[in-house]
């Protein structure tokens, strides 16, 4: 049956061609920590306009980069400021779409609020509808939103999930897929037990999505292996995707690997390395093998899955991906 109001062969892509989400979605408070990761000091900016222009600079890179294509990395998360530019003379979600073939989506969340029962809820989104339109507007597939777990407080945890799903059905009543981050900090202490009221929180409110409905859900990898396989194999998740949680690019990838059926959509991790000072062969070079790296620890598979709507059995077919790059190369 056909799904009113989303691109099929971009709702397709997302549920199952092999690859992995590149984040590259830092806002105003998280992107001076990347561009000095990147070599740019801030000194280089002397207003918030300037600073903007040169992570505009990055982002532009990396996307027209030969290596960052939807063979491997089947979407983008973007910053508003980044859907609002253009990349090539073309807005920037067309480019990564018609050009790239990497499905857009939009980061919507206005930062954290401070900590209460051991959890930040996200600020209010007071502006969410106009933003939703403007999105739409854009060509934008889906969004991404984020909250944080710092302790294993059960009241907290409700909180978060509740809050996230709320926000979702907003999203999801507009044409687009959300991608619901509920990420556990990964120094929070009693982190498992943490997952685990997670993981029951969030199930609930997955089997309480009307027909029609589907979400993505962005998790931070969990310490048990394939702890989160009743989501993945969830009739109403699309895919679940794991980000780098401030774990470096290989133990991110080490773990990943672990976790069957999820895909990275990592940030920082797959900037690793990266700097303005590099020419273009060498930036390359180095986005060719983060990109490889993170694609083959992606390029996992569940096997005899039972279903979560009944008792039938599937066998996930082993993904082929043509033209992928070699490492070398």
């Amino acid at each position: 049956m056909k799904r009113p109001d989303f691109n099929e062969q971009q709702f397709e892509q997302m549920k199952t061609h092999p690859g992995f989400i590149a984040a590259l979605d830092q806002s105003g408070g998280s992107t001076p920590g990347a561009l000095r990761l990147y070599g740019i000091k801030e000194a280089a900016w002397s207003n918030e306009d300037e600073m903007f222009a040169l992570v505009h600079e990055m982002r532009t890179r990396i996307i027209t980069s030969p290596r960052f294509t939807g063979q491997r990395i089947i979407a983008a998360i973007l910053f508003e400021n980044t859907m609002d530019r253009q990349i090539e003379g073309r807005p920037t979600a067309e480019y990564l779409w018609n050009i790239k073939r990497v499905v857009p989506f939009l980061k919507v969340d206005q930062g954290l609020a401070a900590m209460e029962d051991g959890v930040q809820l996200m600020k209010p989104m007071r502006t969410l509808p106009a933003l939703l339109a403007k999105a739409k507007a854009k060509h934008i597939f889906g969004t991404k939103m984020r909250s944080v777990i710092k302790q294993p407080n059960a009241a907290g945890i409700k909180s978060i999930v509740d809050q996230q799903f709320a926000v979702a059905g907003q999203i999801i009543a507009t044409g687009l897929v959300p991608i619901v981050e509920p990420e556990v900090d990964i120094d929070c202490t009693g982190k498992e037990r943490a997952e685990q009221l997670l993981k029951a929180a969030i199930l609930e409110k997955l089997n309480q999505l009307r027909a029609g409905q589907f979400v993505m859900l962005k998790l931070t990898l969990p310490d048990q292996d394939n702890f989160y396989s009743d989501l993945v194999r969830h009739p109403k998740v699309l895919r679940v995707v794991s980000l780098s949680g401030g774990y470096l690019q290989k133990d991110a990838n080490d773990r990943l690997r672990r976790n069957h059926g999820m895909v990275a959509s990592f940030s920082r991790a797959l900037l690793e390395g990266l700097s303005s000072q590099q020419s273009d062969s060498e930036f390359n070079a180095v986005l060719e093998k983060s990109i490889h790296n993170i694609f083959e620890a992606s390029n996992t598979k569940q096997t005899s899955l039972k279903e979560s709507s009944g008792n039938r059995e599937t066998s996930l077919p082993e993904p082929h991906v043509p033209g992928i790059i070699s490492a070398k190369g």
